[in-house]
């Protein structure tokens, strides 16, 4: 039996134990599920907690004198990490390969945005391309990691999603918002607003424990977005960039920043629905149906 399938079962055995209680009352069931929303959404954070433990853990300890630069430890150690989510089975193969895709797509920018003098990488380092050092890709990859473990997690569908070509169109230019705005008009706000009329009457359907739950896809993408920019507080006080503003000494990330993060997720979000296709909330109730009348 692998790591995975240990896992699966100790969760298993732990239900088996819990469940009586979590039927006790109403409220008993509602504080379970809570639970297991919290449990499911922090495995599925597993990447992004482990390389913000990395940055955070080697601002406060890494040694001055060390042999090897802080920023050169943290590729090796983000290529031990995903090195051992695909050998260990807790990603995907597919998974990783769009997830590699968003990684490429974020280090491209790094570069312009660095180049523009965005933000900095202040520490030395050898594995770097111009002033971005390489560990930067999987900062992106996390975000990539977290949606598609949450989409699989949380046997997430859809209502009224938009038409698929739609949210690539809306992704297409949001990227190209990234490098164009330096040379004309910013259009983020016409991307926000298309955004909004793209997924204004979309919900997402996920099942935290037995009951399916759904939310607006607008508060969820709010939601990752708000916590994308937590991150990036913490990794801006940690030393691992810096933006011109904190260059006298840290201050907090502009809330507006949230923004481009928001875009930048549904970049991640479109290439992961590669992998994990879109499907309507009926359609899958109708395959249940069916699949448990088989």
């Amino acid at each position: 039996m692998n790591l995975k399938d240990r896992i699966k079962a100790q969760v298993a055995a732990l239900d088996v134990l819990a469940r009586p209680w979590a039927r006790r009352s109403r409220w008993h069931g509602y504080v379970y599920e809570f639970l297991l929303f919290g449990l499911k959404q922090a495995w599925a954070c597993l990447f992004g907690g482990l390389m913000l433990a990395l940055l955070v853990g080697t601002f406060l300890f890494w040694p001055r004198d060390a042999g090897l630069a802080r920023y050169d430890f943290l590729v090796l150690a983000s290529l031990a990490i995903q090195a051992s989510l695909l050998a260990l089975k807790l990603e995907r193969w597919d998974e990783a390969l769009v997830i590699f895709i968003f990684h490429l797509v974020g280090t491209v920018m790094e570069i312009f945005k660095t180049a523009h003098g965005s933000w900095i990488y202040p520490e030395p380092s050898l594995l770097r391309i111009g002033g971005v050092p390489l560990f930067t890709g999987f900062m992106y990859a996390c975000v990539g990691s977290y949606i598609a473990r949450i989409w699989r997690l949380f046997d997430i569908t859809f209502i009224r999603y938009p038409p698929f070509w739609s949210i690539w169109i809306l992704a297409g230019l949001a990227y190209l918002n990234f490098f164009s705005h330096h040379y004309g008009p910013d259009i983020r706000i016409g991307l926000f607003a298309l955004s909004a009329a793209l997924f204004g009457r979309s919900w997402f359907v996920f099942t935290p424990d037995q009951t399916p739950r759904r939310m607006p896809m607008i508060v969820g993408l709010l939601l990752v977005s708000l916590f994308i920019w937590i991150a990036e507080n913490l990794g801006t006080a940690a030393g691992a960039w810096i933006y011109p503003s904190q260059k006298d000494g840290w201050t907090m990330v502009g809330i507006e920043k949230m923004g481009a993060w928001y875009l930048l997720m549904l970049i991640s979000f479109v290439l992961v629905s590669l992998v994990h296709r879109p499907v309507d909330a009926c359609v899958a109730r109708i395959r249940e149906g069916i699949r448990a009348a088989a």
